[in-house]
């Protein structure tokens, strides 16, 4: 029988996604878990593959469309298979309800009134509210005059006097992740209260540990240990003793997360993305690598799952790699700090009231003003610097 194929709900409370491109055309034959299409969602694009063996037929969306969660945009079909007459049936309850508009207490609308419900997507609805966006002043650029989130961020860059925001996240050149990243740290940046920490940290015994592990591994098959591994491992042992700095803020106020699931910066094309190594507290080096190495090939292929995203409570940026001396970098919402990690260089520095050649890492810590206060990031950035002046007491 006919397989359907519907827009996927790729995160939690999702509402609606994009459909960004058709891996295949209708009339195609394709196999179950085959890429079948692209979708785009609040952190990234995402593939989709297929949910049976068919051809492609009764494609009923193209690339741009934005789709309610559940709502068939195409079917599986056998061989001599029609597609199925009872779709509007099948779509029966799926169907994005429009708002009505309230009734002013102090206007009441007469009965002949013709007021028009509002067509807003529960995406720009949530958007709207956190943005303070009046949804009731715009005209929507969706289907039938829907308002969609893109049109929420374009008032509210109006309203800011930001003219480059706008001009960032409607550019027509912009690829699909590049706009997207626009869009999250254009709000993360105007919402979050961001302060900055920055320690200068001597790396040398953090060098000597790699060198020491690179020398005693037994196995051929032992996966490679980076300075990055080192600097998750060891970063999160630390946060367990910081909860604060690993915590989340929502709409009723701090949550602190039990794990550590740490997300790490990745460099794609025309954007960056950040997929999460769960539970990373409790995972020992050669695990940490292996995740990391695995995330960082698919996500530069673009074959990142939804779950690859998700859950991160704190994030790791290093651009050590490009030679960048030190940078600040933009919270990932809803967490509450990032840590950017620049390259190890060797400088003069005095020691013991000798001059000597040490090798040097910057640290800068953005954090939450709401979560964390100067305090907290400095005692934290105090131990994580301790942490990389002693690893083989932290990772033993």
């Amino acid at each position: 029988m006919p397989i359907s194929v519907v827009m996927p709900a790729l995160e939690m409370a999702q509402e609606t996604g994009k459909l960004v491109a058709w891996r295949k055309k209708e009339g195609d034959l394709v196999s179950k878990g085959e890429p079948l299409l692209e979708i785009e969602t609040d952190k990234a694009v995402m593939e989709i593959e297929s949910p049976g063996d068919g051809v492609l037929g009764g494609v009923k969306q193209q690339p741009g469309a934005e789709v309610p969660v559940g709502h068939t945009i195409a079917w599986i079909l056998q061989p001599g298979e029609a597609i199925p007459a009872d779709e509007a049936a099948i779509q029966s309850g799926r169907q994005m309800h429009a708002v009505e508009r309230e009734p002013s207490p102090t206007n009441e609308p007469s009965a002949h009134s013709t007021r028009q419900p509002l067509k807003i997507s529960p995406k720009a609805r949530r958007l709207a509210k956190e943005l303070g966006v009046d949804v009731e002043q715009l005209s929507g650029s969706g289907a039938g005059g829907e308002i969609l989130a893109a049109d929420i961020e374009a008032a509210s860059a109006h309203q800011r006097g930001s003219e480059w925001t706008t001009r960032s996240t409607s550019q027509p050149g912009l690829s699909q992740v590049a706009r997207l990243m626009a869009e999250r740290t254009t709000k993360s940046w105007s919402t979050v209260p961001h302060f900055y920490v920055i320690r200068e940290v001597d790396a040398s015994a953090l060098n000597a540990y790699r060198s020491l592990l690179a020398i005693s591994s037994q196995s051929p098959k032992a996966a490679r240990i980076t300075h990055t591994d080192l600097f998750v491992s060891l970063v999160a042992r630390v946060l367990k003793r910081h909860p604060r700095l690993n915590a989340s803020w929502t709409e009723n106020g701090i949550r602190e997360n039990q794990n550590v699931n740490m997300s790490l910066a990745v460099a794609v094309d025309d954007g960056v993305v950040a997929p999460v190594i769960p539970d990373t507290n409790e995972l020992n080096l050669e695990q940490i690598a292996a995740k990391r190495k695995d995330l960082g090939t698919r996500a530069r292929a673009g074959q990142l799952r939804p779950t690859d995203l998700a859950g991160g409570t704190f994030t790791i940026s290093n651009l050590g790699m490009y030679h960048v001396d030190a940078f600040s970098a933009i919270i990932v919402e809803p967490q509450a700090s990032i840590l950017a990690i620049g390259e190890i260089v060797d400088r003069v520095i005095p020691v013991d009231g000798q001059i000597v050649i040490r090798p040097i890492v910057t640290l800068t810590l953005s954090s939450d003003h709401r979560l964390v206060d100067g305090a907290r990031a400095a005692m934290f950035l105090d131990e994580v610097a301790g942490a990389i002046s002693d690893p083989a007491n932290w990772l033993k």
